[in-house]
């Protein structure tokens, strides 16, 4: 197994950690991972008005048999068995169908790959809520070691409040383990300013109680436990749209402290990429794992903006039709993304898993071209995207005729995994042809996941719009630095 940097992996974090990241190789793991919060996400796009389904945070109705082989995994073939103890006991307080258990139970098997991965000097930052904080800090104390627990980090983010009945919930916990005694952590790279009440108190030498003496230290103070740094706004020049980004200046913080430049950063729920641009811009080595489609496409984007000549891999996404047909079965919700992603088009308005017909049925993207009119004017006209992953028919072809109708769009694109029988064939020829630039193009194209695979794109005005779904976080300096191999 060789890692190699500005690596993007699509998929399950768990598979991918097990199958492809040898033990001991990573200095720093940040993991903002899903709270338990019982809700949907989505990513709301640069037009404010657009969105679509990002990533579940719901952990009820899961396959009996997985839970199964989950639990036998964790109670029956660990080593450490105060594994087994914990998650025993959590299935008798909790309950073997509850939610929680099910969260807890997924977590124990990811920190324990997380904890195999990291190096003997490594540092581990577990970003949570007081959803679930208090089991995962005795899943992390058993895994990492209590005497490797560092601190809890409370994220306080003060803002408006509806609640009545309790006091308002303005913080977030993150739990800071080291792997051993010996880690790394840089205090002197992350010091605030002295207030000016501490300047004016303590000129000059800090008598502490016992007649200790101490300078005040001319880089400052060392950040308290508690951390009030503004979250991710409306008004934020950072905000890309996902409804969790967290805000650059808190990683910023975590990774200066605990890694050096050309350290390996690993984010394995990487979302809109916050880790690995700010690991990026701070002259570390990165990793960013994520199981949705459009979080990749996210922070590529993000990336590519932030530093334009870099080159990122992106492993784990379809590149054969058999890879296609698995993510279809497995998830149509990232099948579709990836799909419009291929296609280099706007996602559909609204495409929410509540509402993943979309705004408009069977509009699943939108690809935008431009035309100069009789007036000299220029005109924006669209051409609507469908995409199905199962079985397909004629009716398929007369609904996206109908949705291109209604919307007067000049013409549609029917994106199928299987070959089109002669009928759907039939059904697309008559729909006839539109002019652009004097020259007929097909009304409604049937086209091939597998012929996107190879590079066979369906014939689109040359004026075709680059789309820019995602809002521009406000690009920052990227240091200057020596990079070194991952394994020098």
């Amino acid at each position: 197994m060789k890692l190699e940097n500005r690596t993007l992996y699509f998929g399950d974090n768990l598979d991918i950690l097990r199958e492809k990241f040898p033990s001991e190789s990573i200095d720093l793991v940040y993991l903002d991972p899903p709270f338990n919060s019982k809700k949907c996400y989505n990513v709301i796009f640069k037009d404010n008005e657009s969105q679509t389904h990002a990533f579940d945070d719901t952990w009820s109705g899961f396959d009996p048999i997985k839970i199964k082989i989950i639990k036998d995994e964790l109670i029956l073939k660990q080593e450490n068995t105060n594994i087994s103890n914990i998650v025993s006991g959590f299935e008798s307080i909790l309950g073997e169908k509850s939610g929680m258990f099910i969260y807890l139970i997924n977590m124990t098997q990811r920190l324990l790959e997380l904890h195999r991965v990291l190096k003997p000097t490594g540092s581990i930052y577990l970003h949570c809520d007081s959803t679930a904080s208090h089991y995962l800090k005795i899943i992390m104390d058993i895994i990492f070691g209590s005497e490797n627990f560092r601190n809890e980090i409370i994220w306080f983010y003060p803002s408006m409040s509806a609640a009545k009945k309790s006091f308002p919930a303005k913080h977030d916990n993150i739990f800071f383990y080291s792997k051993s005694n010996t880690y790394t952590f840089n205090g002197d790279s992350v010091r605030e300013p002295y207030d000016q009440q501490t300047i004016d108190r303590y000129k000059g030498d800090v008598i502490f109680p016992g007649g200790y003496k101490a300078k005040m230290n001319e880089l400052g103070r060392l950040p308290y436990d508690v951390w009030q740094i503004p979250p991710i706004r409306n008004v934020s020049k950072e905000k890309l749209g996902w409804q969790t980004q967290k805000p650059e200046k808190l990683l910023e913080r975590i990774i200066k402290a605990s890694s050096n430049p050309g350290d390996i950063v690993l984010d394995p729920f990487c979302g809109c990429g916050t880790t690995v641009a700010v690991a990026e811009r701070l002259g570390r080595q990165w990793i960013g794992i994520d199981i949705a489609t459009i979080s990749i496409d996210i922070m590529k984007d993000r990336l590519l903006k932030q530093s334009p000549k870099i080159e990122i891999k992106i492993d784990g996404l379809p590149k054969d039709l058999e890879g296609a047909i698995k993510l279809a079965e497995s998830d149509k919700y990232n099948f579709q993304n990836w799909i419009i992603i291929l296609l280099n088009a706007k996602h559909a308005p609204n495409k929410t898993k509540e509402k993943f017909k979309g705004k408009d049925y069977g509009i699943d993207g939108i690809i935008r071209y431009s035309e100069i009119n009789d007036k000299f004017k220029t005109e924006y006209k669209n051409l609507i995207i469908s995409v199905k992953g199962g079985g397909t028919g004629s009716k398929d072809i007369r609904d996206l005729r109908g949705v291109i109708e209604r919307e007067k769009s000049s013409g549609g694109i029917f994106v199928t995994l299987h070959e089109p029988t002669k009928d759907m064939l039939k059904e697309a020829v008559q729909t006839g042809t539109y002019k652009y630039q004097n020259k007929d193009y097909p009304k409604l194209q049937i086209c091939l996941v597998e012929d996107l695979l190879n590079g066979i794109m369906p014939k689109i005005p040359d004026s075709k719009e680059e789309p820019d779904n995602y809002k521009k976080a406000e690009r920052k300096e990227v240091e200057k630095r020596k990079q070194k191999s991952l394994f020098e």
